[in-house]
């Protein structure tokens, strides 16, 4: 049940129940949940002396840890909106949200200032954690469901990020949902080996205090390393990107010495290749594996449930409780199983929209395919079908669908038959443009220790027919990343990536 509607209420909530229970453990140190919420108390009291006021915007760009964990609900129990930012992202990306948003202040680290290259330039207060005062005691202002309680900037992996607006009421339903689908308990530590400036990572986080569980957050860049903070820290849940997992499944420390406490594994953000599924099933047998769909504009969209994740391996899954997913055609009428359409998603978890863009808002947030102007949806851009089953499965962006030869071609299907040749452990299909096919193929890749290029490519030719197979492969030393973990389509593109020697 809600304490409030304010999302800040689940931490003071959790602080009255046990208030002694470890809520965040990083670098050593930890703090209990009467402790975070101190922190978040000396935030909110903080913001408010700045002149933080009830609707204001707020940029924050600390480490991942307590601090940063704090500083999104202190920001929220004040009446603002939490704009978390990586604190990977340089002062010209910082700036441009803050001014894209009109943030009040911009609450940063001593740290985070001394890595950049120049100080920052921009309209907001500037506000260091380290002039935060002690705590005094704060209680989170009275909010609507539907007030806003954040803004999540995507990506920006093609052009300028757009900052998604959601609600109170948005962050409660998903947060309620995915945790009791998932199952998790008190009693569980649960990894935050995702930033807590996208979705996905706050997700971990907000399920966490929901439940009163401890997050994990682990400090290391080498995957190696990670795994060790895993299990001497005794986690339970891990969630990850498809980058990731193909990462973690090249590293001994994960692989040849599984990590027994974990029961709960977690897939979003992109699709997983079946032949990662299988390599996390036979390490982790135990643990029950999530895959799941979302997207920034509703949080999360589909679950397969892990029963069903041996026979159907590639699946999305299943709405998850509470939303309403929907194949759509283009004339805007609902596919027939086995079609392809766009997925269309409407329920309680449907974003505010795009912060003062409302051009973009209108193509994304659109009336129901069936209900009309009397209900809002949101049209994905994504390609899928539905079985005879009800079961979704993933096509494609209908961004990077690739038309090659008179073909619509997925780009993670040709990917998928990449990963089961075992010459690569990790890879990205795109397209170029081409004047006689349209558009082809094109493949940027790892190559694994002993895999080669030959051996690849026969292996595309027998397994893949003519149309879809890559009129390139790129090997690389390794693929560029956003701070989300995700691939950078754009900076593979452009420049041209320097191949491996």
């Amino acid at each position: 049940m809600r304490p409030g509607q304010n999302v800040a209420a689940m931490l003071w909530a959790a602080s009255e129940r046990t208030p002694w229970q470890t809520a965040v453990a990083e670098r050593g140190r930890s703090a209990t949940y009467e402790e975070l919420t101190a922190r978040a108390s000396a935030f909110a009291v903080g913001l408010r002396e700045a002149g933080v006021e009830r609707g204001d915007r707020v940029v924050v760009q600390v480490e991942r840890g307590i601090d940063a964990v704090a500083a999104y609900f202190g920001v929220i129990a004040a009446g603002g909106l939490a704009v978390m930012v990586n604190d990977v992202l340089r002062p010209r990306q910082v700036e441009y949200m803050a001014d894209q948003c009109g943030a009040r202040v911009l609450l940063t680290s001593p740290e985070v200032l001394s890595r950049a290259h120049r100080p920052l330039r921009t309209a907001a207060v500037l506000l260091q954690t380290s002039s935060i005062g002690e705590s005094r005691p704060f209680d989170p202002v009275g909010i609507a469901p539907e007030d806003a309680a954040q803004i999540t900037y995507t990506s920006g992996s093609t052009g300028m990020p757009k900052g998604v607006v959601a609600s109170h009421g948005n962050v409660w339903s998903v947060i309620e949902t995915v945790a009791d689908y998932l199952g998790l308990e008190e009693s569980d530590r649960i990894t935050g080996l995702l930033p807590v400036s996208g979705v996905y990572g706050a997700n971990q986080m907000l399920c966490a205090v929901l439940r009163g569980a401890t997050l994990l957050v682990p400090t290391s860049p080498m995957m190696n390393d990670v795994a060790e903070e895993l299990r001497a820290g005794g986690a339970t849940v891990l969630a990850a990107v498809p980058p990731l997992w193909m990462q973690l499944l090249q590293a001994p420390s994960f692989t040849q010495a599984p990590i027994e406490s974990l029961r709960i594994l977690q897939n979003a953000g992109g699709h997983l290749a079946p032949v990662a599924v299988q390599q996390l099933r036979a390490i982790l047998p135990k643990a029950r594996l999530f895959l799941q769909y979302g997207m920034t504009e509703v949080f999360r969209s589909t679950f397969l449930p892990p029963d069903e994740v041996d026979r159907r391996p590639g699946c999305m899954g299943l709405p998850m409780p509470g939303a309403e997913v929907m194949v759509v055609r283009e004339n805007g009428t609902l596919c027939e199983a086995g079609e392809v359409g766009e997925l269309v998603h409407s329920g309680p978890t449907v974003n505010l929209g795009y912060w003062n863009d409302p051009q973009r808002t209108a193509e994304v947030y659109r009336p129901h395919p069936t209900r009309g102007a009397a209900d809002r949806a949101v049209f994905s851009g994504d390609m899928v079908r539905r079985d005879e089953e009800g079961y979704l499965h993933f096509v494609g962006r209908k961004d990077r669908m690739i038309k090659t030869l008179g073909y619509r071609v997925g780009p993670d299907e040709i990917l998928d038959i990449m990963y089961a040749s075992g010459q690569i452990r990790e890879g990205v299909v795109t397209a170029k443009e081409d004047d006689d096919r349209g558009q082809r193929v094109v493949a940027f890749v790892v190559l694994t220790a002993d895999g080669t290029l030959q051996a690849l490519q026969r292996f595309c030719r027998a397994e893949l027919p003519r149309y879809m197979q890559p009129s390139e492969i790129v090997p690389l030393a390794s693929i560029p990343k956003l701070p989300n973990g995700k691939h950078d389509l754009k900076a593979l593109l452009e420049p041209v990536p320097v191949p491996a020697a």
